[in-house]
């Protein structure tokens, strides 16, 4: 055998990772032989994801770093074996695992060999594969295993748009996909051991949640943030997570401290209008790097932008557009803060709900609204081609020139757009009022977030 071809053997061997180690890895994050944490329990996210396995596809699992994937998907694993599968049906494999060496479909193949050697499952295992975007390539193989129906693949991923943009290559009509975000108020509540179920309980519990929303808003609701004392420490981790690894390096950005800056501007000015034609100027980059880096922070779910209500697409893309953090809590740890931000961070928590419903209902859809006289209204709800819902937020309308700004500014819109009811969110009026044929309902942010 030529000695070239002896040290190309020598190198493969050298570089595939020793079986006897590869399941004690694999062995630390499945259910194989021990029970592993789950944590509590999100419906929300679980049931439309077992809706989705009896389909058949591969499915994915997107959101931002530490929202609850890893959690989700251990989750959607013990229900299966609930429902009968055995537990060597199901691997699980972590990327960010730092045991794992050489990221690449080589080791996709060596991991899925050294389970059904050592596992030896009988029926179709499925397969998890959590944070998936570290590996190279991992869309063909993932095609591979589907198409020649070897098992069921459920991939995780922090990118929305890398993962969009490889699945859209070879996987077009092959894959279901879902977004996870941190906890809703309803989650955030069950995480602290308390359960509303009507109006009735909110009644009976109502200075509790009020001052647990306060907390909401304040500290955010990423998972750990909301069980953990160390909240500021762990967000600034968080921040340094994505940062990092999701965006200097995944699109190996040589301007660290410019992205840095970015990501500081927007989250200082959460909930407001923004253009890329501002945000380069107030951080002396041009408009190309601005929203350039404004997509990787979008795309890597640290922010996201909200387009003004037009029947012309073009007047929509032109328009400026309204910015929200993924977490308020974040945004408040590395944004600047100030006092009297309550109304931006309301309308923020407003937005993140209306997100999470636009995650489970592809044809739901959200805008704000702005008329050329300046009026606003904060959003306006979309389903299909029916506009089904108008929505302002205010944080306190005790001042009459400020309730009757919000009223007029929502009134036009609700003209503009032909619909009969508006509603306006607040801290802690309710009501009703009229005003001609137009009705505007009064609601507090905990009732809506509960049971809208």
């Amino acid at each position: 055998m030529p000695i070239r071809q002896n040290w190309r053997i020598l190198f493969i061997n050298y570089a595939r990772m020793n079986k006897n180690e590869l399941i004690k890895i694999l062995n630390d994050w499945n259910f194989w032989q021990k029970d592993i944490e789950t944590g509590v329990e999100r419906g929300l996210y679980l049931k439309p994801l077992e809706q989705m396995l009896k389909i058949g596809q591969i499915i994915l699992i997107t959101g931002a770093r530490r929202s609850g994937k890893s959690f989700l998907m251990r989750q959607l694993a013990k229900k299966i074996t609930e429902r009968g599968a055995e537990k060597n049906q199901i691997l699980i494999v972590n990327f960010e695992d730092p045991r794992f060496v050489d990221l690449n479909t080589d080791l996709l193949d060596q991991i899925f060999e050294t389970y059904q050697e050592f596992l030896r499952p009988k029926e179709k295992p499925y397969i998890f594969l959590d944070e998936v975007q570290e590996i190279d390539g991992w869309e063909k193989w993932a095609r591979t295993m589907h198409e020649l129906g070897k098992a069921h693949i459920i991939i995780s991923g922090s990118n929305a748009k890398l993962l969009s943009r490889e699945l859209a290559t070879v996987l077009t009509g092959r894959h279901l996909d879902l977004t996870v975000f941190p906890l809703s108020f309803k989650e955030f509540l069950n995480f602290k051991n308390i359960s509303i179920e009507s109006e009735l309980d909110l009644a009976g519990k109502d200075i509790e949640i009020k001052y647990l929303l306060k907390e909401y808003i304040e500290n955010g609701s990423f998972p750990k943030v909301v069980i953990d004392g160390e909240k500021e420490k762990i967000l600034l981790a968080y921040f340094d997570d994505i940062l990092n690894k999701d965006l200097i390096r995944r699109f190996r950005i040589r301007k660290g401290e410019k992205i840095k800056s970015l990501i500081k501007f927007y989250l200082s000015n959460i909930s407001s209008l923004t253009t890329f034609s501002s945000t380069r100027k107030f951080l002396s980059i041009s408009i190309n790097t601005a929203e350039k880096f404004s997509s990787y922070l979008e795309s890597a779910y640290m922010i996201f932008f909200l387009k003004r209500f037009s029947f012309a697409v073009k007047e929509q893309e032109k328009s400026p557009r309204k910015v929200y953090a993924i977490d308020t809590g974040l945004a408040n740890t590395v944004g600047f803060r100030f006092s009297g931000n309550w109304g931006k961070l309301a309308e923020n928590i407003v937005f993140l709900h209306l997100k999470r419903k636009t995650a489970v209902n592809s044809n739901l859809e959200i805008y704000y609204w702005k008329d050329a006289r300046h009026n606003e209204a904060d959003f306006v709800v979309k389903e299909k081609t029916t506009i089904k819902e108008i929505i302002q937020v205010c944080w306190s309308i005790d001042d009459s020139k400020t309730k009757k700004r919000e009223i007029d500014s929502l009134i036009k819109a609700m003209s503009n757009l032909k619909i009969e009811n508006g509603l306006i969110i607040t801290e802690d009026y309710e009501g009703e009022e009229f005003v001609g044929n137009k009705k505007i309902k009064f609601i507090t942010l905990r009732k809506w977030l509960l049971f809208e």
